[in-house]
């Protein structure tokens, strides 16, 4: 009995030591050596090094009202918590048929008209009108960046077309070039504005 409660023991302290210490450290300095930009949360500095944001993570381009500003371009609708917040990360939960979510769309789909000075009838793309699964998308589509693209040149007083290569430079294609659609990374795309040197 007693050497079987030593032997239990024994191997309780090597099984921590070795899965509890010895593995974290191992992967942990691996992925420093290895993939630090992406261990450390995939952050992104601003044109003074400062710290800025994630790549993976979508936030607010808003004042402190909460209004969008014209001379950014706009992320996708977020969910989680007040928006953006990763540890409220999570959907809406309507389903298609929910008459919230169809109302929800439908003045969704009227302010983002109105505020890209866009016709009653342009079709809006889907990512501008609803959240993500997680709530936190830092892409948006091509089109719906194409869409945006005016207002952000009008408001910053420079040619449509320098806005549009810079939407083509920060333009994530398909993972594996197989899954998923082709995106525009909102915040680098958002930062090769700040480097105009426009207002």
């Amino acid at each position: 009995m007693r050497r079987t409660l030593w032997t239990a023991i024994a191997l309780t302290v090597v099984m921590t030591v070795l899965l509890g210490l010895a593995y974290p450290l191992v992967v942990t300095g691996i992925a420093q050596g290895l993939l630090h930009h992406q261990a450390n949360g995939s952050l992104v500095a601003g044109p003074n090094g400062q710290i800025v944001g994630s790549e993976l993570i979508g936030q607010s381009f808003a004042d402190a009202k909460g209004n969008p500003l014209p001379q950014w371009f706009q992320p996708r609708p977020s969910a989680a918590g007040t928006g953006y917040d990763a540890m409220s990360s999570g959907a809406a939960n309507l389903g298609p048929t929910n008459p919230a979510l169809i109302s929800g769309v439908k003045s969704a789909a009227a302010d983002y008209r109105a505020f890209n000075l866009l016709p009653a009838t342009q079709a809006v793309p889907v990512d501008a009108v609803t959240s993500s699964g997680s709530g936190l998308d830092p892409e948006i589509s091509i089109a719906n960046a194409r869409l945006q693209a005016p207002r952000v040149a009008a408001a910053r007083g420079v040619p449509l077309g320098q806005v549009q290569r810079l939407i083509g430079a920060a333009t994530v294609g398909r993972v594996l070039d197989v899954m998923g659609e082709a995106g525009v990374n909102v915040l680098d795309l958002n930062l090769s504005l700040t480097r105009l040197g426009t207002r």
